[in-house]
């Protein structure tokens, strides 16, 4: 996976949020989310012809806005389009692009039930669900350290998350992925 050149002033304010002490979720939602994001969305962008760069832009913003405020977190989809329009316009991405990344981040989530109309929203969506499914051990972190479950409790959650996540995917993508999923659900038996 390679962020394309054009993208990567982007990609480093993106970062720089991550890193950011205000980001609840740590460096991790960097390092082993939004780029597992990035790399399985140029995978499916290959697979179904969509706009491989929208799918990028798309995948590094998805969860820009709960990153930045916490506050954001619960409707981030709804407030992700807004805040990755604002960061498109100040670095000069077209009107369409600008669209289309905002139809892919609004319709992403697995817990909110929003049909994605366009090839670049099913694969933003089925990205960061296999990312979900690949990089487990991040959804663990989130349960036990972030949400402070119980063993019990983060692992129910755990499991329900991966549910929604397996749920949300493609056909293309399950093929990709379901020896992770198989495994994942294994480990949290």
């Amino acid at each position: 996976m390679a962020i394309t050149p054009g993208n990567l002033p982007l990609a480093k304010r993106v970062e720089e949020a991550c890193q950011a002490e205000s980001n609840i979720f740590g460096y991790g939602i960097w390092t082993h989310h939004i780029l597992s994001v990035i790399a399985y969305g140029e995978q499916l962008a290959d697979l179904m012809g969509a706009d491989k760069n929208s799918v990028e832009l798309a995948a590094l913003l998805h969860d820009y806005a709960s990153v930045k405020d916490q506050t954001l977190y619960q409707d981030h989809h709804l407030h992700g389009p807004r805040e990755a329009e604002l960061l498109l316009r100040e670095y000069g991405y077209p009107g369409s692009t600008i669209l289309a990344v905002k139809e892919c981040i609004a319709s992403h989530r697995a817990s909110i039930p929003v049909e994605q109309r366009t090839k670049e929203a099913i694969c933003l969506a089925s990205a960061d669900a296999m990312a979900h499914i690949a990089q487990m051990p991040s959804l663990l972190y989130l349960a036990y350290v972030q949400h402070k479950l119980s063993i019990d409790e983060g692992k129910i959650w755990v499991r329900e998350k991966l549910k929604r996540s397996w749920n949300k995917l493609c056909p293309e993508a399950r093929v990709l992925i379901q020896s992770r999923y198989q495994a994942a659900l294994q480990v949290l038996e």
